[in-house]
Parts: C-alpha cells; sequence; structure tokens
C-alpha cells in the first residue's frame, strides 16, 4: 500500500489558501479516482482507493500544519506502510505559481509541516510534491500564505495541481522516481 499525504489547515477560514495547497492537490486526486476522503482516525481524515492496480491511502492530517507527523506516523504504523512508500504533498513559497517539484529526500526547507514529519517519522528520507505558491511581495509570510490565489494565478495553480495528480498517477502507475523528477521538475 501507498500512502499520499497532502499537508494543509483544518477549517472553513483556510479553504482555498494557499497554505492548503496540499490539500487541494489530494482532494483532486481523490475526486479523480473515487476516494471518498470520509474516514476520521488518528488525527486525520482519509481514504483509501486503488489506482493503476496499487492500493492506495490518501490523507489529510486534522492537526493543523504544523502537527503534521502527528497523523503521519501512527497511519504509517496501523496501515504498515514503509517510509518509501509515503508521498507527501505541500506548499512551496520558493517556486512560482504554475511550478511543482518534486524530491526523494531533504530538509524541510523551513516548511513547518515538513519538519513536524521528520521528526515523528525520524527520516528525512519520504518523498515530497512541492507546489508553488509564489512568494510575498509586499506582506508577511505569515499573511500571504493565509491567502488565496489571485484571479491571474489560479489559472496557473489549475495547471500545476493536474501536473500534480499526474505525478501522483505516474508514482502509482511503478514509474521510477528518478524518471519523475526527470519528467515534471
Amino acid at each position: 500500500m501507498k500512502m499520499i499525504v497532502g499537508l494543509g489547515n483544518i477549517g472553513p477560514q483556510y479553504d482555498g489558501t494557499r497554505h492548503n495547497t496540499g490539500f487541494m492537490v489530494v482532494d483532486e486526486f481523490a475526486k479523480q479516482h473515487g476516494i471518498d476522503l470520509t474516514t476520521r482516525k488518528m488525527d486525520a481524515r482519509y481514504g483509501t482507493g486503488v489506482v493503476n492496480g496499487e492500493k492506495v491511502l490518501v490523507v489529510k492530517p486534522t492537526t493543523f500544519m504544523n502537527e503534521s507527523g502527528r497523523a503521519v506516523h501512527p497511519l504509517m504504523n496501523y496501515f504498515k506502510i514503509d517510509l518509501d512508500d509515503v508521498f507527501v504533498v505541500h506548499d512551496d513559497m520558493d517556486l512560482p505559481v504554475g511550478h511543482i517539484r518534486l524530491r526523494d529526500h531533504g530538509s524541510a526547507g523551513g516548511h513547518n509541516g515538513i519538519k513536524s514529519i521528520i521528526a515523528h517519522v525520524s527520516s528525512k528520507d519520504f518523498k515530497r510534491l512541492r507546489v508553488g505558491t509564489g512568494h510575498p511581495q509586499k506582506m508577511s509570510v505569515v499573511d500571504y500564505v493565509l491567502t488565496k490565489f489571485t484571479t491571474e494565478q489560479q489559472p496557473l495553480f489549475n495547471q500545476s495541481a493536474d501536473k500534480a495528480v499526474a505525478a501522483l498517477d505516474d508514482w502509482l502507475g511503478g514509474t521510477a522516481f528518478t524518471q519523475l523528477m526527470n519528467k515534471y521538475n
């Protein structure tokens, strides 16, 4: 079984904000594959399905961004999922809107959700799909990530979400991660 985790914050006040990019991507992935994210256990909402012949667990932590690892690690243990089979989708201010970047390991790069997962799983060696939100020009980082994409940015975000879902589909179809990075980065 593979596990796809989208990072974000719970609550209607965060719906559609840049910080909920991971939630938006996994919601689209789940919608395209008929996976209902209705089970609520272990500080998460999740659902399971089969995509490209691979059983997949799609997860949205309900812990708020900074405690995402509190949901990820117990679910990994419960479903007996290896770290190599975990793929985390999250926002990235260092990438322009419309861009995605795949990595198979690395530091948190200042992202508190990734820091939490690293702390809870005791490793930096898990796959990440970073989705660009752009960097603020004239506002604080905190305020910026809690805003929605502008009218001009929304189509670019939608394109990056489509690319992200395609990358997840390819991964579940058995494409080697190095090939995925070459194709989508």
